[in-house]
This record gives structure tokens, C-alpha cells and sequence, in this order.
């Protein structure tokens, strides 16, 4: 499942231009130096890359837990479940219930931190940005990290999350070069293919955790079972 990350990444990045775009758009990169720029630019995608990482590290020890549980089967399917859900259902009315209250004081001084950072144009300032801009609530990074969870291992999950990271890289920059040539109207209708590679990448978690016996897609029942036995050991 570690190649739909990568996927899911690039896929995600079309909605990261209306949501992210703006912060890319804003970076304190050179405007002389196309050498200097292209190195600034990789430094705020490392920041943001340690963030999916220490994400991934974080969800991965959860999904653990439940991997050795004998949970991964069951896990597999609500991860996908919940996917589509995300995909489906109307940020709207996500917006009705404030899951990140518990956590509202860490997100103000993220976004305080974060626009700070904007007034200097160091290496570190950059990489800082992406730390920052890796940790901003956003439904899609969310629905990988589920991803994330339903991994066998720790390492996994934090390549999955890293991956998925990897697949937002070609167009979040793009957009600090052609910023002005991407009109609100050609944002939208980008961000209509969304929902729909989610709910794919959804259905394909679920279809993992029913033991179909697919190669690849949905191992069987008894495979997972072997596997889980043999990591005990």
C-alpha cells in the first residue's frame, strides 16, 4: 500500500493549492538567483517532510498497537472508511465540530510562529516554515496519517508519510513560479479530482482488510496471519 502514498500525495496537492498554495506563494525566496531559489525551495519541502515524518512516527507507534493486537485486518477497513468519508463528506460540515479544540493553543502559536518566520529569509527560516506548515490542520493530511496508521511497522508508517510528502513536492512548487497564471476558476476544477482519488485509495484499504486474496491488493485472510506470526518471533 506504500505506492498509493505517493499517489495520494501528488492527488493531494491540487487541493493543497487553495489551502497551502498561499504560504508557498508568500516564501521569502530570492527573486535574482534561480540557484539560490530552487535551494530555499527544497529547504521549506525538507521542513515540511520532517513534519509527515515525525507525524508518521507518532501514528505509526499507535498503529503498532493495534497491529499486534491482531487488529490490522479490521484497522485496514476503517482507515478506508474513514477516507471516504473525509472525501465525501462537505468540509462544511466538518467545519460544525472543532476537532482540533483540545489542541487549539498549540495551532495559535504554529500559526503565530509561522508568520513570523516570513519576515526573514534564512536557510533556517525557510526549513521553519515547512516544520510549521507540515503541522497546520488540513482533512487530507489527516487521511493519510489513517494511512499511516494501518501500516505493519513503524518504519512504514513513516514512509508512507514521507511519500506522501514526496507527492505534494512537484506542484507545491510549481506554484511558486506560476502563481500568476493559476486563476481561481482552474484551481477549482483541480480540486474536483480530489474526493474522487480519495475515495480509490479509500476503497483499496478496505479491499486490503478483507482478505480477499488478491495479490497485492487484498492478501488473504491466512497471509496476514502467517506475516503477524512470523514477526512475533
Amino acid at each position: 500500500m506504500l505506492f498509493t502514498a505517493f499517489i495520494f500525495g501528488l492527488v493531494s496537492s491540487l487541493h493543497c493549492i487553495g489551502m497551502c498554495g498561499p504560504i508557498a506563494m508568500m516564501l521569502p525566496v530570492s527573486r535574482n538567483n534561480p540557484a539560490k531559489k530552487v535551494f530555499q525551495i527544497l529547504l521549506y519541502h525538507a521542513g515540511r517532510l520532517t513534519s509527515y515524518a515525525t507525524l508518521g512516527l507518532l501514528f505509526g507507534l499507535l498503529g503498532k498497537g493495534l497491529y499486534m493486537a491482531g487488529f490490522q485486518q479490521r484497522l485496514s477497513i476503517v482507515v478506508g472508511v474513514l477516507m471516504i468519508l473525509i472525501a465525501l463528506v462537505p468540509e462544511r460540515v466538518f467545519a460544525r465540530y472543532n476537532f482540533s479544540r483540545p489542541i487549539y493553543i498549540l495551532i495559535s502559536k504554529v500559526k503565530s510562529n509561522l508568520g513570523q518566520q516570513f519576515k526573514r529569509s534564512s536557510p533556517d527560516a525557510l526549513f521553519t516554515i515547512g516544520l510549521f506548515n507540515g503541522l497546520l490542520p488540513c482533512g487530507l493530511v489527516y487521511a493519510a496519517l489513517f494511512g499511516a496508521i494501518a501500516m505493519q511497522h513503524v518504519t512504514l508508517s513513516i514512509a508512507y508519510m514521507i511519500l506522501y510528502g514526496l507527492g505534494t513536492v512537484p506542484l507545491m512548487s510549481a506554484v511558486v513560479y506560476i502563481a500568476n497564471f493559476l486563476s481561481n476558476p482552474f484551481r477549482s476544477k483541480l480540486q474536483r479530482l480530489v474526493p474522487l482519488i480519495t475515495v480509490i485509495i479509500g476503497v483499496l484499504f478496505v479491499l486490503r482488510g478483507m482478505g480477499m486474496d488478491i495479490p497485492y491488493i487484498s492478501p488473504s485472510s491466512l497471509n496476514l496471519f502467517v506475516k503477524a506470526n512470523a514477526n512475533c518471533h
